[in-house]
């Protein structure tokens, strides 16, 4: 039997994200969204190159069993094993994170350092803002990114571990959300 054009392509399709799922743990599989080496060239996409392993693997954790949902990254986590997540996490903390191609906008510039002192981030984020343990490197990160996972600790449909982030992003505005994704984004490796 013949499948039509649209239904073979559907097949196709059906078939590669299977073969994807089944080598998860590979980190070529992850370059198709997060970018070669983690780098991630999609605005929507995080990079992951250069994150603390720790953090990777809480993350790859929580898609797995559901304590964290999205449509692309819950169906591949979700046949990892402990040990497959771990070595996707070292292997991503390994990788040099490129710098950030977005260019912030000289008013977010001069407003960033204050508000990330005045929100505390470097607490968490490191005094680079770089990572550290379970917390995940913001510098340098995807704008549109960074800018969606703030809007949802600020709306709650994005949760952390210890509540921290939920925690911050109640005080902040639509504006701080947009300075602080625009400043972020544009910082790169000290």
């Amino acid at each position: 039997m013949r499948l039509g054009k649209p239904r073979a392509a559907a097949a196709t399709a059906a078939l590669l994200f299977c073969a994807a799922l089944a080598r998860a743990a590979d980190p070529n599989v992850c370059a198709a969204c997060h970018g070669p080496g983690g780098n991630s060239t999609t605005a929507t996409n995080p990079s992951i190159a250069q994150q603390p392993a720790q953090f990777v693997s809480t993350a790859l954790y929580q898609f797995r069993e559901g304590n964290r949902k999205d449509p692309q990254m819950s169906p591949m986590a979700a046949n990892l094993s402990n040990a497959e997540m771990n070595e996707l996490a070292s292997y991503f903390s390994k990788q040099k994170a490129e710098p950030p191609q977005h260019k912030t906008k000289p008013d977010n510039a001069a407003a960033g350092p204050a508000l990330t002192k005045k929100l505390n981030c470097t607490q968490c984020h490191g005094p680079a803002l770089m990572g550290q343990q379970h917390i995940p490197r913001i510098a340098g990160q995807q704008p549109d990114y960074l800018r969606a996972q703030l809007k949802g600790f600020k709306a709650g449909t994005r949760a952390d571990m210890d509540g921290n982030m939920t925690s911050a992003a109640q005080a902040l505005s639509d504006k701080d959300i947009d300075v602080l994704a625009d400043y972020l984004a544009g910082l790169g490796a000290p």
